[in-house]
């Protein structure tokens, strides 16, 4: 099975150029539809998010962007560490 690259994680990264990361790699996704759900998503949410959420949500991006789509659309579940910030990101979308 081919695993994709990762993008590198500096270390001792600020928190503040982190957020400004994580928010570019939302904006820059491979398909429209999620560019526009995580872009909004995380102008809302990274600036609270606390540090294991960050891990979490930088690790979400690391998934497929299909994947992502499938589970944000409730067409499959959601691998189990990302269940509760699927549900977040579903919350986001119904509220916009």
């Amino acid at each position: 099975m081919f695993e994709m690259p990762q993008p590198e994680r500096p270390e001792n990264e600020q928190r503040e150029v982190r957020v400004k990361r994580l928010a570019m790699r939302s904006m820059r996704r491979g398909i429209k539809e999620m560019d526009l759900i995580l872009s909004a998503y995380s102008n809302d949410r990274l600036p609270d998010m606390n540090e294991a959420s960050l891990n979490l949500y930088d690790n979400l991006l690391n998934e497929n962007d299909h994947d992502l789509y499938q589970w944000v659309t409730r067409q499959f579940a959601p691998k189990p560490e990302y269940t509760d910030m699927i549900k977040d990101i579903q919350g986001h979308i119904s509220k916009g």
